[in-house]
């Protein structure tokens, strides 16, 4: 007769229902190819790239494991993982039934029999086990686990979303880095060329060749040299400062690799399918489980509102006197099955079903903006890329024709050919245009990082097996 009731009990365990909808991915309209995409859209995306197979240069390698090893932003996001690993093992817990265990050895008592025959009273030496057992027969522990699983997704993938932006920040950073020691480099120069400009006008002067406005000309240009100058050095060192940060250590001086206009860029960058989208981007995938989260809560708020079953039992040994505490009179024990439902807080737990109900339509909001955002994310970065690399090749063209310009004015003016205004302002624009032209060459490196990380790409488990020998710390400032 047991037999069978533990075989009906089994079989009701199992085939409970689980409340509440199950998660299916919401369906979106993609569209088959991104809009500023260069190429064909089946072709391989650059997101597939290993970061090291993108970023080229060495000391920015090197700077990028020092980061994915020491930043504490990426540490605080692993120990988060680990602590929903914690609670995904505890509510996996639920399934199997709970086993206390209590004793009693009184120091001052006065020996007596069972107040109620059978069982301990405090005046007895005493230890019984207790055993629980819920049934999950409307899923309440099913979806309670479905949601903490979900939830250790989601922290998983936002370790991942923020180890890619970690290494699209240190690239940023480095490139900005490298902007300034390049742009300091062509305020030094243009400095010292109106220096030489200042003590011309000077001699100029004394002899009577031009007048007191062209060396007062000129010694404004060379204070606005300098003031551009101290600036650029200012944001040099506050570039290295954030970028020290992103690699978990106090500002220092970070060393440069290749020049800025040395770094290496892919000919193309190639943003492959949006479907793919979906699938690879961290961010999505992450606010996708808190969607799946939200939605198994909603089974385990209707599971509330129905009564629990739960399987209790106890067995122990209690005496009056120690010396029998190991003889039959003294075992006792009982089993039987427990019922709970709710009654007067039934409407509060109707209302907490919409409160986690209404959870699930903003997590479904959410998802969805976060594609929209994810879309327009790629495309600014498509044509920033494209823009970035025309306008590069036109600044280089204007920086060529200023060269020759003021080549030309500085000769003429120093033969007494031309009046100071035609080298001020040929040096002027010069100016401008070189710092530019650095600007918009970072603009075309940064614009590469961030396609690559709007695309999902940067990082991954199978990728960091094969990242490349540690660095040693001679290379780390």
């Amino acid at each position: 007769m047991w037999r069978v009731r533990v075989s009906l009990l089994s079989l009701l365990v199992v085939t409970g229902c689980a409340l509440g909808p199950d998660y299916e991915r919401p369906k979106t309209e993609e569209p088959k190819a991104f809009r500023m995409a260069e190429g064909p859209p089946d072709a391989p995306s650059i997101a597939n790239l290993p970061w090291w197979d993108l970023l080229r240069d060495e000391q920015l390698q090197s700077l990028i494991k020092i980061a994915l090893t020491e930043n504490k932003d990426l540490q605080h996001a692993v120990a988060v993982v680990e602590e929903f690993q914690a609670r995904a093992f505890i509510a996996r817990s639920d399934y199997l039934p709970g086993i206390t265990a209590s004793g009693n050895a009184p120091a001052f008592a006065r020996k007596t029999v069972f107040l109620v025959p059978g069982f301990a009273n405090p005046f007895n030496y005493y230890l019984q086990g207790n055993l629980s057992w819920e049934l999950d027969i409307w899923g309440r522990i099913r979806r309670s686990n479905e949601a903490a699983r979900a939830d250790l997704l989601s922290k998983e993938e936002n370790r991942r979303a923020v180890t890619i932006q970690l290494v699209s920040a240190v690239g940023e950073a480095y490139f900005n880095l490298l902007q300034f020691d390049a742009q300091l480099d062509i305020a030094k120069r243009t400095l010292q060329s109106w220096e030489d400009s200042v003590r011309i006008s000077r001699a100029r002067l004394k002899q009577g060749l031009s007048s007191r406005l062209d060396m007062d000309q000129f010694e404004a240009e060379r204070a606005n040299a300098a003031a551009r100058t101290a600036e650029l050095e200012r944001q040099m060192v506050q570039a290295e400062n954030q970028l020290s940060v992103l690699l978990g250590r106090k500002p220092f001086a970070v060393m440069r690799g290749r020049s800025l206009h040395e770094q290496v860029t892919p000919p193309a960058v190639p943003a492959g399918l949006p479907s793919e989208l979906l699938q690879r981007r961290p961010d999505l995938l992450q606010t996708e489980q808190q969607l799946a989260a939200a939605t198994a809560r909603i089974g385990a708020a209707k599971a509330d509102r129905f009564p629990k079953i739960t399987l209790t039992g106890l067995l122990g040994a209690a005496s009056p006197e120690l010396s029998q505490f190991f003889t039959d009179p003294a075992s006792f024990g009982a089993a039987g099955a427990g019922f709970t439902g709710p009654l007067l807080n039934s409407q509060v737990l109707g209302f907490q079903q919409d409160a986690v109900e209404a959870q699930a339509k903003q997590a479904l909001a959410k998802y969805e903006q976060s594609i929209l955002i994810a879309f327009r994310e790629v495309e600014d970065a498509l044509v920033a890329v494209r823009t970035a690399r025309v306008q590069s090749e036109a600044q280089l063209q204007q920086v060529t024709a200023l060269q020759s310009a003021l080549k030309l004015a500085d000769l003429r003016y120093k033969g007494g050919l031309a009046n100071y205004l035609d080298v001020l302002v040929a040096r002027r624009n010069l100016f401008e245009a070189e710092l530019a032209l650095t600007g918009t060459r970072r603009l075309h490196l940064v614009s590469v990082v961030q396609l690559y990380k709007a695309l999902g790409g940067g990082w991954s488990p199978e990728m960091a097996r094969e990242t490349p020998g540690p660095t040693t710390e001679k290379n780390n400032g």
